[in-house]
């Protein structure tokens, strides 16, 4: 099956480079290009993208909101968001990751990891696995100012041991195979303890777990390994 790709950002050049790329994929089309993040919002619907490249900072609307708006509605429900960044410069990365975005990936990535991170997310997974990830969410959180939570968290009160003990290893990034090899258990048997915990707090996807990991303070980040659950 193609995946159908729409483009989110104010360059032109860039969207240019990006719509190259992926064409180039076989299993891959670009269907639609927006300049604006009100653009990203209507095309997402217009042109029945599965995936969204989008930027964060756009004009009229930015790739934050544009972001909250897609994930947040249910006749886009199929549809992912991959915030493409800088990891030095965007101070937005976790709110994207809150707003619903299924990961994000820099701007200077090699091209096959961008066009393998595509299909990751358009399987409906999340773009968790680089070390980046995990070290700007526990920069991010790390600073007061910036770690509070703009909503309570739910609470994670609902889940068994299990599950929280699962959630956890999933706000470090690791994979079901890594989780299940560490608790001896099949990797099928994590996924099910990963999508009971999905459907009872309400997350659309496994980012949306590293959140509520991070805000819940389930897991805490730490000066030395990024992470501390």
């Amino acid at each position: 099956m193609t995946i159908r790709v729409l483009l989110a950002d104010d360059q032109v050049l860039v969207r240019a480079g990006l719509k190259v790329l992926v064409d180039s994929a076989p299993d891959l089309v670009v269907v639609g290009e927006a300049a604006t993040g009100l653009e990203a919002v209507r095309l997402a619907r217009e042109a029945r993208a599965d995936v969204v490249l989008m930027d964060i900072r756009m004009p009229e609307l930015d790739g934050l909101e544009a972001t909250a708006r897609i994930t947040a509605d249910e006749d886009l429900a199929g549809v992912r968001v991959l915030v493409l960044t800088t990891f030095e410069t965007d101070d937005y990365v976790f709110q994207s990751l809150r707003a619903g975005a299924s990961g994000f990936l820099g701007k200077g990535a090699e091209p096959d990891a961008l066009l393998d991170a595509i299909r990751v997310v358009a399987r409906g997974e999340a773009l968790l696995t680089p070390a980046a990830t995990k070290e700007l969410i526990a920069r991010y959180l790390s600073q007061p100012e910036r770690g509070t939570p703009a909503a309570a968290p739910p609470s994670l009160a609902v889940l068994t041991d299990r599950e929280r003990e699962i959630v956890a290893m999933v706000a470090t990034g690791a994979s079901n195979d890594q989780i299940g090899e560490q608790l001896a258990v099949s990797p099928l048997t994590v996924k099910t303890h990963v999508s009971r915990a999905l459907i009872k707090l309400g997350a659309r996807d496994r980012a949306q777990l590293v959140v509520l990991a991070y805000e819940s303070g389930l897991v805490r980040p730490s000066a030395h390994s990024g992470y501390d659950a």
